[in-house]
């Protein structure tokens, strides 16, 4: 093959272009998440966390630290399950309640590791679980599609950022 200078900017403008769509991966994604409603986004969650070790990235839950969120998530398996639907809805929706000031002092590390945790309670009956023949929308397993094609950190990140941006901090004016 001859290379040309048409030939090399071709080749350098759609290498440029290929690293601004995985730069653009990760705010597009969690855009993608954002207008879900709060329900799709709690499941996509509870997949997302159910996925890991198939084909999302495991978010390393034993490097964060949980027990600063076992106080929470005791207060969680201690709600009936429509009180424990209702505080996790109050987290993605950012509503302003004990639960919420409690989780928005949580690391985003501590965070990653709560829903994680959490998921791990749903499948075991301690938290209220997904419904029986729940079937996600077509929104969730796009988007759901979308963050397993992510790579590893491009994972990481996202769902860091999703969870860090729930719940209230009590400390911000």
């Amino acid at each position: 093959m001859t290379y040309t200078t048409e030939s090399a900017f071709s080749f350098a403008s759609n290498r440029l272009k290929s690293d601004f769509q995985l730069a653009d991966a990760v705010p597009a994604t969690i855009s993608l998440v954002k207008r879900l409603s709060t329900d799709d986004q709690f499941a996509l969650l509870w997949y997302a966390y159910t996925e890991m070790g198939r084909s999302i990235t495991p978010a390393a839950p034993g490097a964060a630290r949980l027990q600063l969120a076992e106080g929470l998530l005791n207060s969680l398996k201690q709600m009936s399950h429509a009180q424990q639907l209702e505080a996790m809805r109050d987290l993605v929706e950012r509503k302003n309640t004990p639960i919420s000031r409690s989780y928005g002092i949580l690391s985003n590390n501590t965070k990653l590791a709560f829903w994680y945790e959490l998921s791990e309670l749903m499948v075991q009956g301690f938290v209220v679980p997904m419904p029986t023949g729940y079937q996600p929308s077509r929104d969730v397993n796009e988007t759901l599609a979308t963050i397993k094609q992510l790579d590893f950190g491009q994972q990481i990140t996202v769902l860091r950022k999703l969870v860090a941006d729930m719940g209230v901090d009590p400390l911000a004016d």
